[in-house]
């Protein structure tokens, strides 16, 4: 399994539309497509923490795969009045959002 973790900011408020959003999101065949298992979603204090966890390691690819399909770009318009890029002036996709692992441990 992979995980990716976006990292934004998010207007005070604004979580219970945000899940609603991807509540419906959620109920369509684009997480399948896009090979998430898992997706949860968090904020602290005006920051926004998407954690997704997906079944290899090409999960970061599919999403910027997935980004050009209608439903994914009307998704990135409906979070546009909630959520917005950590660092707006580099910001190009969800690539540039995404948090690095330096560190994991497992249970064996």
């Amino acid at each position: 399994m992979h995980s990716t973790l976006i990292v934004a900011r998010m207007n005070l408020g604004s979580a219970e539309e945000v899940a609603h959003i991807f509540g419906a999101f959620d109920g369509t065949d684009m997480p399948h497509l896009m090979g998430t298992r898992r997706r949860e979603l968090f904020s602290y204090r005006g920051l926004y923490f998407h954690l997704q966890d997906f079944d290899a390691e090409n999960g970061g690819e599919r999403i910027e795969t997935a980004k050009d399909d209608p439903r994914f770009i009307r998704i990135s318009d409906d979070l546009k009045p909630h959520i917005e890029a950590y660092d707006p002036a580099t910001w190009r996709s969800p690539a540039d959002a995404m948090a690095q692992r330096f560190y994991r441990w497992s249970a064996s």
